[in-house]
């Protein structure tokens, strides 16, 4: 036996691996139930403070508290941001891709020759306007 195997058992290592991989799970469990927290709307600031105060003077009875008041709304809250985020997503999408770009010089000058072809604007303004879309 080397002398590291001997000052260090393997149990040893295996408890401190699952003492390590418990607080990290411990820190983002508290992420998660804090950032739920602020994010919520229906809460008042002094709620806000109590469970605050709740989580961090009384921590495991806290973070079960909250869980298991809050924990089916937990997950239809985060589901209905994921949605909203993705409907934003979808209507950027869609926005671009009809737009060709939305302020590119192509659709400008396509803009310009809509304008001129309904008859809103003559062929010098025509040529200004698309003078200008190249020029940037």
């Amino acid at each position: 036996m080397t002398l590291a195997q001997s000052e260090y058992p393997f149990l040893d290592l295996v408890w401190t691996m699952l003492v390590f991989f418990g607080w990290v799970i411990w820190f983002w469990l508290l992420v998660v139930i804090f950032g739920d927290l602020f994010r919520r709307s229906d809460v008042s600031g002094w709620g806000k403070a109590g469970w605050t105060v709740l989580v961090l003077v009384l921590p495991f009875l806290g973070v079960l508290i909250y869980l298991v008041a809050q924990g089916k709304h937990m997950g239809e809250r985060r589901r209905a941001e994921a949605v909203a985020a993705q409907n934003q997503f979808d209507d950027y999408v869609r926005n671009v891709a009809h737009n060709g770009g939305g302020n590119g010089a192509a659709s400008q000058i396509a803009e310009a020759k809509k304008l001129l072809d309904s008859g809103a604007i003559d062929d010098k303004e025509y040529q200004d306007l698309k003078a200008k879309a190249l020029a940037r």
